[in-house]
């Protein structure tokens, strides 16, 4: 029998999912039940995706098979403190907080609880997400299945420790901001240089798009493919020992490691 899914909380990332859920037509919209205290969101999420809504969590968490906590790391332990006795003995709890550890969520409950982490992105919006997994010793593989085709509705999946979801964080996680921020810096370049900015935008982010994908189809290393782009004295090889003079990819290497550390930090509070 297919599971019923929860969600409480209803951002941009719990948007996102539960689009790629719905559009891949892996549950339909009357096994999913979503809650929120803003009744805009709720409206919205329904309109588009006819899922069940409500401004109740205890009732989301009675009716989920699936428990997905979709708020922010502050909320955790007032949420949970809320629903924990109304989650069904045998419910996978997955939680999408930055930087919330395993036993801090467990402990939450005050009982044993089937828990997957996970750190999604929002390119999930488009069917294009990357989300990292890990799960706690109450997961059996059949639910790990079942928890994985879920993300897979809206992109790819890594499962791995837990001790290393702080760097997906950074990794995948927020690195879209990063990404968006370079593609705008480029449009900015080529605006700089006469081209429309339209026109720039479209021309950046196709680029940025398309050289993802040469990697992933490929197999081949980011700096082969690099190198097969810089032909000796020609512009791009210009290109990259500028973008090499200041720092880079330093700087690149610098906002993961900075954001890993602040999930670190999340976590202990």
């Amino acid at each position: 029998m297919t599971k019923n899914i929860g969600f409480i909380g209803c951002g941009n990332m719990a948007k996102a999912m539960i689009g790629g859920i719905v559009t891949s037509k892996l549950y339909a919209p009357q096994k999913i039940m979503v809650s929120n205290p803003s009744n805009p969101s709720l409206q919205y999420i329904k309109e588009k995706f006819n899922v069940i809504t409500t401004n109740d969590n205890i009732r989301v968490a009675e009716f989920a098979d699936i428990l997905i906590l979709s708020v922010k790391p502050n909320k955790y332990m007032h949420v949970i403190d809320k629903i924990k006795t109304s989650v069904k003995q045998g419910t996978i709890i997955v939680s999408i907080a930055a930087g919330m550890s395993s036993e801090s969520i467990e402990g939450y409950f005050g009982k044993e609880i089937k828990l997957i982490r996970s750190m999604p992105n929002t390119p999930a919006m488009v069917g294009e997400g990357m989300s990292g997994l890990s799960r706690n010793k109450y997961i059996k593989e059949e639910d790990m299945v079942v928890v994985e085709q879920i993300f897979k509705a809206f992109g790819k999946v890594e499962v791995i420790e837990e001790r290393l979801m702080d760097v997906v964080s950074g990794v995948s996680g927020s690195s879209p901001a990063f990404v968006y921020m370079f593609i705008e810096a480029l449009a900015d370049g080529a605006v700089l240089e006469g081209l429309p900015r339209d026109k720039a935008y479209k021309m950046a982010a196709q680029a940025v798009l398309g050289s993802a994908k040469m990697i992933l189809e490929t197999g081949k290393h980011p700096g082969e493919l690099k190198d097969e782009v810089c032909s000796p004295g020609g512009t791009t090889i210009e290109a990259v020992y500028g973008l090499e003079k200041s720092g880079f990819r330093g700087s690149i290497i610098e906002a993961v490691r900075a954001c890993t550390e602040k999930a670190k930090v999340m976590g202990k509070k």
